[in-house]
């Protein structure tokens, strides 16, 4: 009796690997739309306030001190009082937009070559003084010396006053931006490329310049981006150490502006002339919004090419799957 051929069962399929992690990550459209609308009104909530200063900055003053703040412009309302009034002023605007754009040039610059060689040395484990270095640069981020004791080491000691490098050096360097190059550099530079570079003969220098920074514009982005943040809306450092209009940057002449508009509002009499008929020709709130707008919008144009780096950088030590 011949045996029949008894046939394996078939095995059940199991789902693969890549399957089950695509069905986990998978987002349903629903929870998609809502995220797309969650991002867009967060989108909205950032750019509509700029949108809102430009439209107050065309509205004619007469027409903000009668109705108020209002989120559109017509024919009737509409004024270019304060781009001309601002206008007139365009010499020493733009002597001041130079300055600005070369103290955040060559401010960012620095900084980051500071900054990055500050965290690479940091991150190299066998440094002999890496623990001490490393709390050096903490201590200045849970204390600071105050105002007056950097008051007089920038204009006492280093006698920075009055010169282009008290809007420069002061902000060059924060312990900040050094824990985050530190930690980009630590968990993201394999030890290997180092090592092998050293067998090969390569300097410290030559290693950090030729084949840590190239491999590094994450970091390189994300801290100059701060520093010209930083940088290019301080105005601060200016008014407390420059005394000479030729050095004032852009944020400062055009808060002295504001400052000068508030002035002469309150006292009338420095131009010889009455408050009622000083507020009704001068238009006040249109000019302070003109000057917001004309500070931020050159700003924030460069950030859309620095964003793909900025996020990068800014997810440095987080958990990856």
């Amino acid at each position: 009796m011949n045996a029949k051929a008894v046939k394996p069962r078939k095995k059940a399929k199991q789902a693969e690997p890549e399957d089950s992690l695509n069905r986990l990550n998978s987002i349903k459209p629903v929870t998609n739309i809502l995220f797309n609308l969650l991002f867009l009104l967060l989108a909205l909530m950032c750019f509509l306030p700029i949108i809102f200063i430009f439209i107050i900055s065309l509205t004619k003053n007469s027409v903000l001190r009668q109705q108020g703040y209002q989120f559109w412009v017509t024919a009737e309302t509409f004024s270019g009082e304060a781009y001309s009034y601002l206008w007139g002023q365009r010499d020493t605007i733009l002597h001041a937009l130079g300055i600005s754009v070369l103290v955040t040039a060559l401010g960012t610059v620095l900084g980051v070559l500071l900054t990055t060689t500050m965290g690479y040395v940091l991150s190299r484990t066998e440094h002999k003084l890496n623990n001490f270095l490393t709390m050096l640069v903490f201590i200045p981020m849970v204390f600071g010396g105050g105002m007056t004791a950097s008051y007089v080491i920038n204009t006492q000691l280093l006698g920075l006053r009055d010169t282009i490098w008290i809007l420069i050096l002061p902000l060059a360097v924060s312990s900040f931006n050094v824990v985050i190059s530190r930690t980009f550099f630590r968990t993201t530079i394999p030890d290997a490329v180092i090592e092998s570079a050293k067998i090969d003969g390569a300097s410290q220098f030559t290693i950090f310049f030729r084949i840590v920074l190239p491999i590094s514009k994450p970091v390189l982005a994300t801290i100059g981006l701060f520093l010209a943040f930083g940088y290019w809306n301080d105005w601060f450092q200016a008014q407390l150490y420059i005394s000479s209009d030729s050095l004032k940057s852009l944020q400062a002449m055009l808060n002295s502006i504001q400052g000068s508009i508030a002035y002469l509002t309150k006292n009338p009499t420095a131009l010889l002339t009455t408050a009622s008929d000083l507020k009704k020709n001068m238009p006040q709130e249109s000019v302070r919004m003109a000057i917001a707008f004309i500070v931020a919008v050159p700003i924030a144009c460069v950030y859309p090419f620095f964003q793909k780096y900025f996020i990068s950088g800014m997810t440095v030590g987080a958990v990856k799957g």
